[in-house]
């Protein structure tokens, strides 16, 4: 399983956590208040606009509605109606009042010049004349934006239209208020900027104080390693929180206990995932326990316990485990090798053990070259380590016996072809490296190397250059075990004499 961790480099990610607080708090306060705002000048200037038009339209309606305002106007009377029109504007503050007949003839005007002119110039003022009805509109004059209102004069009968009433206001008023209350808004808009920033720093500080100082990348990548650590573990991990619901659970967890690893197991109880189980049985106290044997599924397992303490209080419990008979499977093997690698080094030079002990830690692999390194001296022949060999990474899943089997078949066969006749010499060269993505080994003899008809089919099962039933299986097999494990097997001659082999293995786990 190979595991990617990738980091952001935007530029907003390379602030730090209380910047990126600040900044976005403050943002989004700036953005509301100022959206609020309009709206809310948006809001009051259509509301004062509202105002004032229905302000307009009524004064407008209490004039025509008077008698001897109709009476002038049916009988055109100028001289009554224009000082009657300034003194109305004078008493209702308006801009202008101003009457016209019933063809749309101003007959009083702020503005003498204009009586007798059509009201059309300035306003449509025929729904008002033939349909009788009262209009407000808003228009732009000479003396600025103002709010007008048309209402019909009737006749004293009160069903003839005998002329209409013009009242304006200007809408100065309303700028200064709304101006007003910008100012006042900015000031809250900049407070609440102000706030925010300062509650940003108090909530960073105390945030970053729950996350140990950490910033959300480290806490991501932090994750990831969590993650890798936990699958990379060959034994089973379990944890759970306080009602018992599973947090973690591994790989290795799922296959030792034969769960589905397509199933979603996390958020379920254990005592459903492993009922009647003291694996993970919170009643144990908040006392640690190690290397105790659990029985599950009529299989032993040694398990480790270690609760997760908040204060004096459980909050989770943490549990590794793995089967008791790979474990002493494992004692065993070791114990052997262990035998056989101390044999090993009391019969070989102190210059070729400290040579592995620095490349192949490998007890197993360093053990079986130490082997071949004795047997060679035993025939009268020398194995020769390369010094730059390296050879630590063994990926875990290539099982060491093979490797073994497979580097050890290939000395072989190459000391038994420097013991033939027409060998060039009596040194075989060992060559190792892990850098790269792939396990490199390269056995080279000095026999009288593989004849070109023999080389294709040196592989085979069954061919051999030595006479009997038992041979012919050594290099077939090695080519089995190397396609096996993604990687694969060859040979060459050496233009000095004898043969190269070379095997390669790579690291990652081949698809299955």
């Amino acid at each position: 399983m190979q595991i990617t961790i990738k980091t952001l480099k935007l530029p907003f990610r390379r602030l730090k956590l209380k910047s990126r607080m600040m900044l976005i708090l403050g943002l989004m306060a700036l953005l509301q208040t100022s959206m609020l705002g309009w709206f809310a000048l948006q809001y009051l200037n259509q509301s004062l606009n509202d105002e004032i038009g229905l302000k307009t339209l009524h004064v407008a309606k209490t004039i025509a509605a008077m008698p001897e305002v109709a009476t002038a106007v049916h009988n055109n009377d100028s001289s009554y109606l224009q000082p009657l029109s300034l003194t109305l504007a004078q008493q209702t503050n308006a801009l202008f009042v101003v009457f016209g007949n019933h063809q749309g003839l101003r007959l009083a005007h702020p503005n003498t010049a204009k009586l007798g002119a059509s009201m059309m110039d300035d306003d449509n003022i025929s729904p008002t004349l033939s349909q009788g009805r009262a209009v407000i509109s808003k228009a732009q004059g000479s003396l600025g934006w103002s709010m007008r209102a048309r209402a019909p004069i009737f006749g004293h009968d009160g069903e003839d239209i005998v002329g209409l009433v013009s009242v304006g206001y200007l809408l100065d008023s309303i700028d200064s208020v709304i101006n007003t209350y910008r100012a006042t808004l900015l000031w809250v808009i900049f407070a609440g900027f102000g706030f925010s920033l300062l509650t940003a720093l108090w909530f960073a500080n105390h945030f970053k104080k729950a996350i140990f100082g950490l910033e959300p990348e480290q806490i991501g990548q932090l994750y990831q390693q969590r993650n890798a650590t936990l699958e990379s573990v060959r034994e089973g991990i379990i944890t759970t929180n306080a009602h018992g619901e599973v947090t973690t659970i591994n790989k290795a967890a799922l296959h030792f206990l034969d769960l589905d690893a397509e199933q979603q197991w996390l958020g379920q109880n254990i005592s459903t995932i492993m009922p009647n189980s003291p694996m993970l049985d919170s009643q144990t106290g908040n006392t640690p326990e190690f290397d105790k044997e659990v029985w599950f599924n009529h299989k032993p397992f040694i398990v480790n316990r270690l609760p997760l303490l908040n204060q004096s209080e459980i909050v989770g419990l943490v549990a590794s485990f793995r089967p008791k008979d790979e474990l002493d499977l494992v004692s065993q093997q070791l114990h052997r090798i262990q035998q056989y690698a101390d044999s090993l080094r009391s019969q070989a030079h102190q210059a070729l053990i400290k040579l592995l002990m620095d490349t192949v830690p490998n007890a197993i692999l360093a053990g079986c070259l130490l082997g071949k390194f004795n047997r060679a001296k035993e025939v009268g022949l020398e194995l020769h380590i390369d010094p730059d060999s390296h050879m630590s990474d063994l990926p875990a899943h290539i099982p060491t016996d093979q490797l073994v089997t497979m580097v050890g078949n290939i000395i072989d066969n190459a000391m038994e072809a420097c013991l033939i006749e027409g060998a060039h010499g009596k040194q075989v060269f060992l060559s190792m490296t892990d850098y790269g993505t792939d396990l490199i080994f390269e056995i080279e003899d000095q026999g009288p190397g593989v004849e070109p008809l023999h080389q294709k089919i040196i592989f085979t099962k069954g061919y051999s250059s030595k006479s009997g039933q038992d041979h012919g299986i050594g290099l077939h097999l090695v080519k089995n075990l190397a396609t096996r494990l993604g990687g694969y097997v060859s040979m060459e001659q050496v233009a000095t004499g004898g043969s190269r082999f070379t095997i390669s293995l790579p690291k990652q786990a081949p698809s299955l």
